[in-house]
């Protein structure tokens, strides 16, 4: 068996920084692996070197490859000091090394080493994996004392010169010594060049990469299986590394966050002339495209000679195994289809499409009959070209990829395209029934029970019964109602009276549309108007317009633009905007979304004796719903699709979900995994590609699906108003001037899912309902005995901080430390003798913890943790009660009343559990760097507030703090300030539950 080698080319290097002190620097690159190091040879003053060196580096666990890492540092040497200064570094994870055959050159950014280095410049790799046994790995040749001293010394970016390889030999007790071995064509023609020894300690703590290139990023404790893992793809702007993009020689594409892919694409548009085919004169024509064994098929007419089809053909040009492209026109028959013509493409003839070209005109081309001869009729207008995902087309073209050969002509074929969905607008119509006047009921001889009952498509809400009489109830209540653009439905409105026990009489009707209803953009009362009932039983316009006399109601309806219709978890709303768009603020930056593939998915369904899975993928953020094509039969489906929002609030979540395609077998979707990004938690500009651990928690415990690819970035315009949202109040205003109850809430969340489930469905493909809600997380404020225990345990974590602040404090006065304990006394009696130091210390001390937290900020977006979700270790008969239906179904009627009532406590206290633990969880993340921009703003506020309070004193502070809190109702705005605001908009830990 061939043993492993991972080969590396050190190119060259462009435009370094000089360290000399002669604007120039003398380079090398020092190359670490797998314990082994290797050195390039100098370039004497030459901040451009050229190497073209190689080396082959043996790997010892090809397994284990992912884990490992490659590290390239540059260097200058200087020979008059003998010590060495750090010009960059590159790290490349293991998990992004490909064959040699796939190998290029990439100029990858030096990185620095820590806060203070000074680095600029691009290094030069090529990196790849081979098992030739012809090439060896590169071998030491004997050693030569006449070559670099092992007492060489580093300087750092800070004037430190340290005396580097002889602390490596004391530390480890043994010394390896490498030499670097130049290509033999290099070696060939510069025979004086000298092997230039290096020694180092064979510590493996020496060589392990960096933090912020750790192959897992998972949370410590939790499954591998289950953690974020970085990826290195190479996409259509060049290989990620690190979260940026590495220059490559391919030509920059609108499409950079994904791989690119070739596909052959054929527009039929139309046809002209076509002969007659049967006895009586008619032709039902249709036309087959055919590659190699894909073909395609549209739809045909009935006794139409003149057809018009404009229908797309996409072949993926890897799977095109065949030189000629067949379009071939037949008519329709019961037993055997006749040919009519056909038309032959040769592929190496047909062009290249690159947007933003203009589409490819469709031209007109004469039939041929079997032989290859020109008919004397007939003709067909197409269009053939290649193109990528770019291409305005992809979307509506049946594709070859995502579809198997014997399926393209059947009628799946419209529910696999990939779509982009635009969700209604919701807005929340308020109906204020004041009272009524001159009802008359059947029975004279009692006093009317009245109540109002609203309806609005399946919404259906009633007011409080009022007893009175006179015939004149009065009520003033509202009734809300979720309503969706366009406004095609009509609030009809009914008052009902009670008779009996279980007997209702309609008084009166009125059916008005919502076309005409005010739209009302804050929370200012405008004039009611009385509205003419109808009676039930009068049909006829004509008897209505006999009628002089009739019943009123008193109301006031309107639709209130100034809410947001909260259609999904409130934590988890991807929009915040009202619903009158007069309202809405400027973006502040472009969310962009590459799905990539996902791998290792589960079989969802049986074919042929075999598991299967038909996948696609379906991503949320504000009103913008795109689903991506669906793969056919592929357990490691790759989609390569990309998308873009405009970003209007950080505190925002993108959804991405995978599900099964249902339609081939029944017409349920199932769901196999989402993915949520917090998009305050990413970072201006960079480019995060991870593969996504799709989790979902089934009766028999939690499951891992498969992973999905993501490749996203976010990219802000204008920085200065995405600052300032942070003090802005999360909802619009018309929440906090008028609020809405949570039992209002709670049941307009429903109508509002339920409302844009069924609009939706209307599309072609529909995004069937389980789909809609598995993205909403309809089930998020259910009860589950499972979450109450992660939330609670959520709170004990909180905790776990003041529990060690009060065990030192403990061990402080216990002198268990007698240099702390000095300290800590000193500390006490400066800041007794000097109060007006307190808070600036307090401040100051925030302010470096923060700075010193910048270091270990994290580097990966979150995700859902199996660990604080508690479900890796749950019961199944908790498991049990979670999936359990609600009215429970495992017992009698008394257990049933009993649980339902102990469900609907647990998933109120539920609720405030995790309130509470995110109110703490927000106040950690203020030093987290969770969102980065956040902990800049409260640095800043502690800098400031640090200076301004060590110059004002304490006495003064004192005096206008405590006025400022006893101020009176006048001087209040009912609005949030701005601390509050701020803190609303910080991360918990809300995004890792599951």
């Amino acid at each position: 068996m061939n043993s492993y080698k991972l080969g590396v080319e050190v190119t060259a290097a462009h435009d370094l920084v000089p360290k000399d002190g002669e604007g120039s620097a003398s380079a090398y690159v020092e190359l670490k692996f797998d314990d082994q190091v290797f050195r390039t040879s100098t370039k004497e003053k030459d901040l451009n070197p050229v190497w073209n060196e190689t080396y082959y580096f043996n790997i010892s666990n090809p397994n284990n490859l992912s884990n490992l890492s490659l590290e390239a540092l540059v260097y200058s040497y200087s020979r008059s000091t003998n010590s060495k200064a750090f010009l960059g570094k590159v790290c490349i994870s293991g998990s992004s090394f490909v064959t040699q055959s796939d190998a290029a050159e990439f100029y990858f950014p030096l990185e620095k080493r820590h806060i203070f280095s000074r680095v600029k410049g691009e290094l030069g790799l090529r990196v790849f994996i081979t098992n030739n046994p012809s090439i060896k790995p590169s071998m030491p040749p004997p050693v030569m004392e006449s070559d670099s001293p092992y007492g060489e010394r580093q300087q750092f970016d800070d004037g430190v010169v340290e005396n580097d390889f002889p602390k490596r030999e004391k530390r480890s007790g043994t010394r390896h010594t490498f030499w670097h071995l130049p290509k033999q064509e290099e070696s060939m023609k510069n025979s004086q060049s000298k092997v230039t020894p290096i020694t180092t300690s064979a510590a493996k703590s020496e060589l392990q990469p960096p933090k912020s290139m750790q192959f897992n990023a998972g949370a410590p404790g939790q499954a591998f299986d289950y953690k974020l893992k970085e990826t290195s793809p190479m996409l259509g702007g060049g290989r990620v590394v690190g979260g940026r993009v590495v220059r490559s020689n391919k030509p920059a594409t609108t499409y950079d966050l994904v791989e690119q892919m070739t596909f052959l694409f054929v527009r039929v548009v139309k046809a002209r002339d076509l002969p007659n085919m049967d006895v009586t004169g008619s032709l039902d024509p249709y036309v087959e495209v055919k590659v190699g064994n894909y073909k395609g098929v549209t739809k045909y007419f009935e006794k139409k000679k003149e057809p018009e089809w404009n229908e797309v053909f996409a072949f993926s040009r890897d799977r095109v195994q065949a030189s000629v492209l067949d379009v071939l026109v037949k008519d329709k028959d019961l037993v055997k289809d006749d040919f009519v013509g056909i038309i032959r493409f040769d592929l190496n003839e047909i062009p290249t499409r690159v947007p933003p070209d203009s589409p490819l005109a469709p031209q007109w081309y004469r039939l041929e009959d079997k032989k290859g001869e020109r008919s004397s009729n007939g003709e067909l207008m197409l269009a053939v070209w290649y193109g990528t995902q770019a291409d305005e087309a992809f979307s509506d073209a049946w594709h070859s990829d995502a579809i198997t050969p014997s399926d393209m002509s059947s009628s799946a074929a419209a529910h696999i395209r990939s779509k982009v969905y635009h969700s209604p607008r919701l807005w929340y119509l308020r109906v204020n029934i004041i009272e009524a006047q001159d009802l008359i009921t059947s029975d004279k001889g009692r006093f009317p029970d009245c109540y109002v009952k609203g309806q609005l498509g399946a919404q259906i809400l009633r007011t409080k019964p009022v007893q009175t009489r006179m015939g004149n109830p009065f009520w003033n209540e509202d009734l809300m109602f979720v309503a969706a653009e366009p406004f095609d439905e009509h609030l009809i409105l009914t008052i009902e009276d009670r008779v009996g026990p279980n007997k209702e009489e309609t008084v009166g009707k009125v059916s008005i549309p919502l076309g005409a209803v005010r739209k009302r953009p804050d929370d200012k009362n405008f004039p009611s108007q009385w509205i003419n009932l109808h009676k039930p039983s009068s049909d006829d316009l004509e008897e209505e317009k006999k009628v002089k006399f009739a019943s009123k109601l008193h109301a006031r309806i309107s639709l209130d633009g100034g809410y947001h219709v909260l259609n999904e978890s409130t934590y988890y709303s991807s929009d915040l905007r009202p619903s009158l768009k007069q309202l809405w603020k400027s973006s502040i930056g472009v969310l962009e979304l590459g799905i990539l593939s996902a791998e290792g998915l589960h079989p969802m369904k049986t074919k042929d004796g075999r598991g299967t899975t038909d996948t696609f993928c379906v991503a949320k953020y504000c009103q913008k719903w795109v689903r991506t094509r669906t793969i056919i039969d592929s357990l490691n489906p790759k989609y390569n699709e990309q998308y873009t929002w405009e970003v209007y609030d950080p505190a925002t979540v993108l959804t991405i979900g995978v599900f099964d395609n249902g339609h081939f077998v029944g017409n349920r979707d199932t769901r196999i995994g989402k993915v949520r990004i917090r998009i305050s938690t990413l970072e201006a500009g960079r480019v995060y590609t991870h593969s996504y651990p799709l989790l979902v928690l089934h009766p028999s415990g939690v499951k891992k699906m498969g992973d999905l690819h993501l490749a996203i970035r976010f990219s802000c315009t204008n920085m200065t108003n995405l600052m300032f949202m942070y003090a802005k109040p999360l909802l619009p205003k018309m929440h906090y001037s008028r609020p809405l109850s949570l039992m209002q809430t709670n049941m307009l969340r429903v109508h509002a899912t339920n409302v844009l489930a069924s609009r939706l469905n209307r599309a072609e493909p529909p995004l069937n309902k389980e789909v809609v809600e598995y993205m909403c997380d309809v089930d998020a404020h259910f009860w589950s005995m499972r979450r109450s225990k992660a939330n609670f345990y959520r709170i004990i974590s909180l905790l776990q901080g003041l529990i060690a602040v009060s065990k030192w404090f403990t061990d402080v006065c216990a002198w268990k430390n007698s240099v702390t304990t000095v300290l800590v006394h000193l500390l006490y009696v400066m800041l007794v003798c000097f109060p007006e130091l307190i808070l600036p210390t307090v401040f100051l001390y925030m302010l470096l913890i923060g700075a010193w937290n910048y270091r270990f900020r994290p580097k990966n977006p979150p995700h859902m943790d199996t660990r604080i979700s508690y479900a890796d270790n749950t019961i199944p008969d908790e498991l049990d009660e979670e999936f359990d239906t609600f009215p429970t179904s495992r017992g009698s009627e008394v257990v049933r009343r009993r649980y339902d009532r102990l469900r609907s406590i647990g998933a109120k206290v539920q609720s405030v559990l995790g309130d509470v633990a995110a109110q703490g969880e927000r106040a950690q993340a203020l030093l987290s760097w969770r969102d980065p921009r956040a902990s800049v703003i409260f640095l800043t506020f502690c800098f400031v507030a640090a200076v301004v309070l060590y110059a004002t004193p304490f006495k003064v502070m004192a005096f206008v703090g405590g006025f400022y809190a006893m101020r009176h109702p006048r001087f209040r705005s009912k609005y949030p300030a701005t601390p509050v605001n701020f803190f609303r908009r910080l991360p918990a830990k809300t995004d890792f539950m599951l």
